[in-house]
């Protein structure tokens, strides 16, 4: 066993690495951007480096700056996690001719599966079924389209190399083709340094079910069951479980059998995960799936694999890098109980899942019973530069029903203050119908959106608490002061003011009248909603609202404030005066970064005509592309960014004149 490795990643994976490290006494060495010095897996590992910037070109995607920190600590070995450099084959070699060992599986096993083309041509040489499609080298756009004619759309465009949804665009006519093509040779060019794609067919009834794949040194291959990630937004996957809704035997059986051959094909070495994609338009059959691709790294969603078989992956991933043999035969590996993996990250689903920067002014987790894998801290920042996952909420449980039950329960004892999240959106879907009854496919999420995403108006309740607070209510007044222990009554009448505040996108005005001592009456529409404050304490108060008394916490930041109330957050934004982006945003004139990134590409140009509709700019922020179009017709008036330029949330990148008539 290793005596010190280093960590070349960051977050929640690289505290998760940590964790398994130090019980098995080995040393950590972390790395660490500018933006990420004061980051919880710096602070948890036994050393860190400083490896330059903030973006990723600087820092994490350095592997020589990498592999000249893991030299300068005298670690053994580097450990990539996921994402960044993990399936970097030249990265994997540079790492050993170092001298030091790669946590993880042969350059030449990354290589065979980091172009899909090429892996899905040897799968289909290890008789391991493919998805029908094209994967050629030819990639001329009119050629690619009629290929996608051939195969019958409703097809895939996806990136030949990496993964995690980038590069990939579902078409479902043949005029949509070419945009679809270019935006997707676009993402992949920018992610993966590669444009080039191959086509699939789609299928409407899909199911994304992977099997976790183990191998080491000494020709030893294992299979650790099924993860059903069926249920995706954009490609990524948002809730894990395992095993698989609806799994018999014999189709468990013949995945296993596939992915251990595909596996084999290799020579693989270390944890890998071979992705199938089913059509489950009939059922879950033995003959209906697909290999899609193979991670050749750790995945997100190990923890439901841990949690079923009571294996720990990066112990293993150590224990079979530095030379033994896996622990396990495949006969001693058994599945107990039900695993669910919930993704909460900072994105505001209302908006379309926008990622959202900020501090997090407030972070609580269910305690006891509940595994949170997280990469931040109450306090911390959530940056534009990274991946804007919070945590990984994990449960498990003797069946899928109560499994699913505690992920509820955990997913509604969750809360954080200071930034958009999708707590509430997890708690939906993990309710919806389909799901909870163990029908699960790729499609459900954008069936379901806008129930699942809908923001459902406060209780007047709420409003009324949120309007009081907001004025400042929460302070308590000065002792010994005659006047202001009086609290907000006046002699002449009731002190009246009035509250303004923003709740997805709808604006309530409010006039709140000071009735006595902690005492309110908010004027909400046709009704008086009387508010009274009781004890107070750090972070809230206990308040009685229209005759019911309840426990509330208040969670004040810069942009406005979040109530906790009945297991729920609320989250309320103070518009300031002074910024005109909060209405120009919403308004027609001028077109408004809605966060912090990179511009990719500008389409128009001063003195354009634009329709409501046309895509104008195309921003890259937190991993993800934005297109940002017109919201109405116009004339391009003045044009503020060029490709290339960084910029700020609520920088006004157009602005846009009626036409003329």
């Amino acid at each position: 066993m290793f005596s010190k490795i280093l960590i070349a990643n960051r977050g929640e994976i690289a505290c998760r690495i940590i964790r398994t490290a130090r019980r098995l006494g080995v040393r950590t060495v972390a790395v660490y951007s500018d933006a990420d010095a004061g980051a919880l897996h710096v602070e948890l590992a036994d050393e860190a480096f400083r490896i330059g910037g903030a973006s990723l070109s600087d820092s994490y995607l350095s592997g020589e700056r990498i592999i000249a920190a893991a030299q300068r600590s005298g670690a053994q070995a580097v450990h990539p996690g996921y994402g960044f450099l993990s399936e970097n084959a030249e990265f994997a070699e540079s790492v050993e001719a170092a001298g030091l060992v790669f946590i993880g599986p042969s350059p030449a096993a990354i290589r065979a599966m980091g172009l899909k083309d090429a892996a899905k041509a040897l799968m289909e040489q290890s008789d391991v079924p493919v998805v029908p499609g094209y994967h050629g080298d030819n990639q001329d756009a009119a050629f690619l389209g009629e290929q996608a004619m051939g195969i019958g759309f409703p097809v895939l465009i996806k990136a030949r190399a990496g993964g995690g949804g980038k590069g990939m665009r579902r078409v479902d006519r043949a005029e949509d083709f070419g945009p679809a093509l270019e935006a997707a040779r676009r993402e992949a060019q920018a992610a993966f340094g590669d444009g080039a794609v191959l086509i699939e067919k789609y299928l409407l009834r899909p199911r994304h079910i992977e099997i976790q794949v183990f191998g080491d040194r000494h020709g030893n291959v294992v299979h650790l069951f099924e993860r059903d990630c069926s249920l995706q937004r954009r490609h990524q996957k948002v809730i894990e479980e395992a095993p698989a809704p609806g799994m018999t035997a014999e189709m468990r059986r013949a995945m296993g059998d596939a992915a251990v051959r595909a596996a084999r094909a290799i020579d693989y070495c270390g944890a890998g995960t071979v992705e199938f994609i089913a059509d489950v338009s009939d059922g879950l059959w033995p003959d209906k799936f697909f290999f899609m691709e193979m991670n050749t790294r750790l995945q997100v969603e190990h923890p439901v694999t841990e949690a079923i078989t009571g294996v720990d992956l990066v112990e293993w991933q150590l224990r079979v890098a530095s030379g033994e043999p896996l622990p396990k035969k495949q006969s001693d590996i058994a599945i107990e109980g039900w695993a669910f993996e919930a993704r909460v990250y900072a994105e505001d689903p209302a908006r379309g899942f926008l990622p959202s920067t900020g501090t997090l002014s407030y972070l609580a987790f269910p305690a006891g019973g509940v595994r949170v894998d997280a990469g931040v801290r109450q306090g911390d920042r959530v940056s534009p530069y990274y991946d804007p996952m919070i945590a990984k909420v994990i449960v498990h449980g003797p069946t899928r029903t109560a499994a699913l039950a505690s992920l509820t329960e955990a997913l509604q004892s969750s809360h954080i203050g200071g930034v958009a999240n999708n707590l509430d959106f997890l708690a939906r879907l993990s309710q919806q119908p389909d799901f909870a009854f163990g029908y699960p496919d790729t499609g459900l999420i954008d069936r379901e959106l806008e129930a699942l995403t809908k923001n459902e108006a406060p209780a007047d309740a709420v409003v009324a608490l949120a309007a009081v607070f907001s004025l400042g209510a929460l302070k308590t007044p000065p002792a010994g002061d005659p006047w202001l222990s009086l609290g907000h009554w006046q002699l002449w009448g009731q002190a009246t003011r009035t509250a303004t505040l923003d709740h997805a996108g709808e604006r309530h005005i409010l006039r709140v009248a000071a009735r006595g001592l902690d005492l309110f009456a908010v004027h909400i529409g046709n009704r008086v909603v009387p508010v009274r404050i009781g004890s107070r304490s750090e972070t809230g108060c206990h308040a009685e609202v229209d005759g019911r008394q309840s426990r509330v916490e208040v969670l004040e930041h810069p942009h406005g404030l979040t109530l906790l109330l009945d297991g729920r957050s609320h989250d309320f934004r103070l518009p300031d005066p002074l910024d005109g982006a909060s209405e120009s945003a919403a308004g027609s004139d001028r077109l408004i970064a809605p966060m912090p990134g990179l511009i990719k590409l500008v389409r128009v140009r001063q003195g354009d005509a634009v329709s409501k509709g046309d895509a104008l700019v195309v921003m890259e922020a937190m991993k993800m592309e934005l297109t940002l179009s017109a919201s109405r017709d116009g004339i391009v008036e003045s044009l503020n960014v060029a490709e290339g330029d960084q910029t700020t949330e609520g920088t006004v990148l157009l602005v846009l004149k009626p036409e003329e008539a």
